[in-house]
């Protein structure tokens, strides 16, 4: 199992690392520092993600009407 905990708070995180420590727990510290051009750039990036190909799944408004098409209701 993997826990990635992130935090700006330096006392929090050491209080943490002590007691994974005590825990046997291995600790993978990475800097994932992002400056504000950054995080502008990748927030673009998936707000303007548009897929290659269509979709594996199909039409799904298609499905659900299949789906409900033979569903006999109780009160009708």
């Amino acid at each position: 199992m993997e826990l990635i905990l992130k935090s700006n708070n330096e006392e929090s995180l050491a209080k943490i690392i002590a007691l994974a420590k005590k825990l046997n727990v291995v600790i993978e510290k990475k800097n994932a520092d992002f400056n504000k051009t950054t995080r502008i750039n990748l927030k673009n990036r998936i707000l303007n993600f548009k897929p290659t190909g269509s979709s594996s799944f199909g039409d799904a408004a298609e499905w659900e009407q299949h789906q409900r098409s033979d569903r006999e209701l109780a009160f009708s």
